[in-house]
């Protein structure tokens, strides 16, 4: 007994933290996200993109099919379970397969193509937990369905070099094309036979997917693999005429555009359905001579078959959220700030207050930026809280305002208090911050000009 009782006060004294590898994103770290969030969606504006929401928990075999089950997503970072009604399911690692999946099962192939979809929300993997590296990250994604023209691959590169130009970062495009079903397997022939010399030195994983997956030992972080891979062969130089032609035109299409790119015949990305054009967005300048990889993406012409639709030509690509932020941060990006409140509402006593719950919703309706201290009692913290807040004014309502049907206003930049009559508070309210914005904009004026 004695021992339960121990174990109950030690239950209530446990103080609970975050689950490893998760964030909390905290309010002063908002307006990062709102910023964000406004820029992809003005992006999607601009290009005509719509935005698509999909459930966080998806099949598991959904993943396995699409992303591979020999790529590190599947093999080691899915958060994968069986539910009660005993299915496997996965919460979602990336966004693309999602899209797909819901692209085929609500019957958007009969809509006029290509359908341009855009995602942003939470994904899960079970990671080693880093600066700026989360198990749940959030991810923005733009997806272009229905359409193999090589324009949609450069109008999505556009979009993703836009994105990081708002945030004041200059990027290249790091591109390449790993072909299609007809000339990779010859490409992979070819880079099987130059990797095997090297067998015995390859890092452990790529000694693994020497033989499932070898284009992956391309993109390896270690530091002996990328020495072997230097001189490896490219696959550049074994596309079929049909996907030289369809990266030349891409290439073309970002001269064009004027987009700064290098060619780069390490970038394969990680999932098995890609085909032809890949890229990746990396600064211009690697962090600490590092080279970081900010985003990327690529053709999926074969995804929509692999998860049971027909054959359908896409291309997309995915920016994480954390990174971006972060970003905007370091370079001090232009932020829009909360909006700036105009009016304070104080009240002394329980009368008063039941009358400023209503009068605050009056103000509000009126689009007077307001705010309030119902929760405080005293008229000194609410001034205090009012001053903290910057507004331009404050309105008092107390015992002696509600029996003479009065209402207080204080001037908190000069501290001058004047009785206005509360039918007319709006009206007074209104026209004194007209006067101090007119006010405002002429000292702007001046400022301009400069000293005469």
């Amino acid at each position: 007994m004695k021992k339960e009782i121990q174990i109950k006060k030690e239950f209530k004294k446990k103080q609970f933290q975050l689950v490893r590898g998760m964030k909390d994103i905290l309010p002063e770290e908002q307006k990062y996200w709102l910023h964000i969030e406004d820029l992809v969606r003005r992006l999607a504006d601009k290009y005509s993109f719509q935005r698509i929401g999909m459930p966080i928990v998806e099949n598991t075999e959904l993943f396995k099919r699409s992303v591979g089950t020999a790529t590190d997503i599947v093999e080691k970072e899915m958060y994968s379970f069986f539910d009660k009604g005993n299915e496997n399911i996965s919460l979602r690692p990336e966004f693309t397969a999602g899209i797909a999946r819901a692209y085929i099962e609500h019957g958007m192939l009969n809509l006029p193509q290509p359908v341009k979809l855009y995602a942003l929300g939470p994904c899960f993997r079970y990671d080693k937990p880093q600066a700026g590296r989360y198990r749940q990250f959030n991810q923005i994604n733009f997806e272009i369905i229905g359409e193999a023209d090589a324009i949609c691959d450069a109008q999505v590169i556009l979009v993703a070099y836009q994105l990081y130009q708002q945030i004041n970062l200059q990027v290249v495009i790091q591109i390449n094309s790993i072909g299609c079903p007809d000339c990779r397997p010859e490409y992979e022939n070819v880079l099987k036979d130059y990797l095997k010399k090297y067998r015995s030195k390859l890092s452990e994983v790529s000694g693994k997917r020497l033989s499932k997956n070898p284009l992956r030992i391309l993109d390896s972080k270690e530091k002996d693999d990328q020495e072997i891979v230097k001189d490896a062969p490219q696959q550049v130089d074994y596309l079929c005429e049909g996907c030289r032609e369809h990266f030349i035109q891409v290439l073309e299409y970002l001269d064009e555009l004027e987009i700064p790119y290098a060619l780069n015949s390490k970038v394969v990305r990680g999932l098995d359905y890609y085909t032809r054009t890949t890229f990746e967005i990396w600064p211009v300048e690697g962090e600490d001579g590092r080279m970081v990889e900010l985003g990327g993406g690529g053709r999926y012409d074969g995804l929509a078959e692999l998860i049971g639709g027909r054959p359908t030509p896409a291309v997309g690509f995915a920016s994480g959220v954390e990174r971006l932020v972060s970003l905007i941060k370091e370079r001090k990006a232009p932020v829009k700030e909360p909006e700036s409140l105009d009016i304070f509402l104080a009240q002394l006593g329980i009368e008063a207050r039941k009358r400023a719950i209503t009068l605050f919703e009056e103000l509000y309706e009126a689009d007077i930026k307001v705010t309030e201290g119902l929760a405080r009692r005293g008229l000194k913290a609410q001034l205090e809280l009012a001053n903290k807040l910057g507004v331009k004014y404050t309105l008092i309502l107390g015992q002696k305002e509600l029996i003479d049907g009065t209402i207080m206003i204080r001037d908190m930049e000069g501290g001058i208090q004047e009785v206005v009559d509360a039918k007319k508070v709006i009206l007074e309210v209104k026209k004194r911050l007209e006067k101090a914005r007119v006010n405002v904009n002429e000292l702007n004026k001046v400022s301009a000009i400069g000293p005469t």
